[in-house]
């Protein structure tokens, strides 16, 4: 099936559950798995389709349990769990490595798939982190809070239209084009209920810090970003020896701005 004229793959997990995921971008090209944020699923392709285009790679953006046409996992997922899956995203694409990309709340999902020896770099754009104290991550320890939160959020984006997503994340002027995708994003996101992105959250609040590997790390962060924190993000570029750089840009502004070197990066050979 296709979206939009981007391809849209269901693969079968080692447990029976069903993964979807898009395919965009340059098909011989090295491969970039995007983690998409919370709530979020794989149509945030159409944001980043251009960029790997033009960087000549392939792109790859998992559906992840629960959103989208991906199945819901079982009920003691944690965090760690996505290396798992992300390695059977790759060897379904006949993959031996890859680079990972983390927007917004798929920055700790980016960062446990670095864990994975298949992973030769990793960039995070406005990326939360485990432990990262944002204040959707505050609201996971009280699910029904949060369950309520992504409802009415949804109530309200189908009632005064795709802007009211789109505001959430930016104040900038944005194209109808990139209104219409964040809308759309939002919307294929939870398509089964709020439970996939009070389930992720929970889990990267709760989960320990955990030791990343010898992979190269690149941060692109909005220094007007209210979404993400900056300041857990740069512990952790000081800790790993990373590179960050910061952006005079809000949530969605630093990925707008940056998508192109971030893609650009990660096509680059380590």
């Amino acid at each position: 099936m296709s979206v939009d004229g981007l391809k849209t793959i269901e693969c079968r997990l080692p447990d029976g559950r069903t993964l979807a995921y898009t395919v965009a971008g340059e098909a011989a090209g090295p491969t970039v798995v995007a983690n998409h944020g919370i709530p979020g699923s794989r149509l945030f392709a159409r944001l980043l389709d251009g960029p790997a285009s033009n960087a000549g790679v392939r792109l790859l953006v998992p559906d992840r349990p629960g959103y989208g046409r991906s199945d819901a996992p079982p009920g003691d997922r944690g965090l760690m769990d996505w290396r798992g899956d992300y390695e059977a995203l790759l060897a379904h694409e006949s993959v031996e490595a890859a680079t990972v990309l983390g927007f917004s709340g798929g920055g700790p999902f980016a960062l446990a798939a670095a864990t994975s020896d298949r992973t030769a770099r990793i960039a995070l754009v406005s990326a939360t982190i485990p432990g990262g104290g944002d204040v959707l991550t505050t609201l996971a320890r009280v699910p029904f809070v949060l369950r309520a939160f992504f409802r009415l959020g949804a109530w309200r984006a189908r009632w005064s239209g795709p802007e009211a997503v789109a505001n959430q994340l930016t104040d900038r002027d944005l194209s109808p084009e990139t209104v219409e995708t964040v809308a759309a994003d939002y919307h294929e996101a939870l398509q089964q209920g709020a439970h996939a992105p009070v389930r992720e959250l929970r889990s990267a609040a709760t989960t320990q810090p955990f030791d990343l590997p010898d992979t190269a790390l690149r941060v692109w962060h909005g220094t007007a970003d209210e979404n993400a924190p900056l300041d857990p993000v740069r512990n952790l570029v000081t800790e790993v020896g990373g590179e960050c750089t910061s952006v005079d840009a809000d949530h969605l502004g630093t990925l707008l701005e940056c998508r192109p070197d971030a893609i650009a990066w990660l096509s680059q050979e380590s």
